[in-house]
């Protein structure tokens, strides 16, 4: 037998294992030695007298008895860390690191504006951004809660819905002027396209009667197409927690507003995080205080 802090420690080794998908993920993701997972997940499966991960060359593989144990450890450990938080902090603000990912335009538009409040509210608590304009592992860039924009695919992920932004086709006054207003949506395909040069799905715009774009400049991130649009390159479409102050301003031009398709999945903004995560009450605070300040 060994001790309950030992266990839990175990446990969490094997949590991560199973969420990163190998020893030696794990091992990274955590800064100890492949050795020490390998033997927290075998002590682990001596104590059971069971097999709970099958491991192959290339990862490793639940079993149908482990399916059922990590996912009741997984729940057994967030409610011990999440009791421990509560005692340790009752009457505290959080305080510790917390590491918030998301993409680019989202900290520079939504997050930043918000800092200097969030720190008078919550000064212990020290804050780490990042910037990512693709999906990242969380637990591979040790990131403790990202910010995602559209479908989420990943189960083991908690997320929180934070807001839903509209898209917006949008052009400078300066390019329409130049150009001309394109009057019915087929006259699109005779304009200067701005598309993504990453993810193709952020190319298809959610307008009746617009099949495809064939974009005639391309971009990895949503900050630089709002600046090429601004500049008058052309016509893009974008979330407006980009660009509806830009509209508002009337820097940029919103475009056919009442063809837009509101069924979309690329409206939809998330606050995701491991279920098991240590940083529970740093998460809760940050999520709770951003939600109602978003301009989305």
């Amino acid at each position: 037998m060994f001790n309950l802090k030992n266990r839990s420690d175990d446990l969490e080794i094997l949590l991560a294992v199973v969420d990163s998908g190998g020893f030696s993920a794990a091992a990274d993701a955590l800064d100890i030695q492949v050795a020490k997972v390998s033997r927290a997940v075998s002590k682990i499966e001596k104590q059971l007298g069971i097999t709970v991960l099958n491991r192959t060359t290339r990862r490793v593989v639940q079993t149908d008895e482990g399916r059922q144990f990590i996912e009741a450890v997984r729940v057994g450990l967030s409610q011990i860390q999440q009791a421990e938080e509560d005692i340790i902090s009752k009457g505290e603000l959080p305080q510790g690191r917390l590491r918030v990912d998301a993409a680019s335009p989202f900290v520079i538009h939504q997050l930043v504006p918000l800092i200097n409040e969030f720190k008078l509210a919550f000064p212990n608590i020290e804050l780490e951004l990042n910037t990512n304009d693709g999906f990242v592992d969380l637990l591979e860039k040790k990131t403790d809660l990202a910010i995602r924009i559209g479908t989420l695919a990943d189960s083991t992920l908690h997320a929180r819905p934070i807001g839903v932004s509209n898209l917006y086709i949008v052009a400078s006054p300066a390019y329409l002027e130049k150009r001309g207003a394109p009057l019915q949506v087929t006259q699109l395909h005779e304009h200067e396209l701005i598309g993504f040069s990453g993810a193709k799905v952020l190319n298809h715009w959610p307008l009746k009667g617009f099949k495809s774009m064939k974009p005639a400049i391309t971009a990895s991130s949503g900050e630089t197409i709002r600046q090429l649009a601004l500049s008058g390159n052309g016509i893009a479409c974008l979330s407006g927690f980009m660009v509806k102050h830009d509209i508002e301003q009337g820097t940029l031009v919103s475009l056919f507003p009442a063809l837009l398709m509101e069924e979309t999945n690329q409206r939809q903004i998330n606050a995701v995080y491991y279920r098991s995560s240590k940083v529970a009450r740093r998460i809760t605070a940050f999520i709770d205080f951003i939600k109602p300040r978003l301009n989305l």
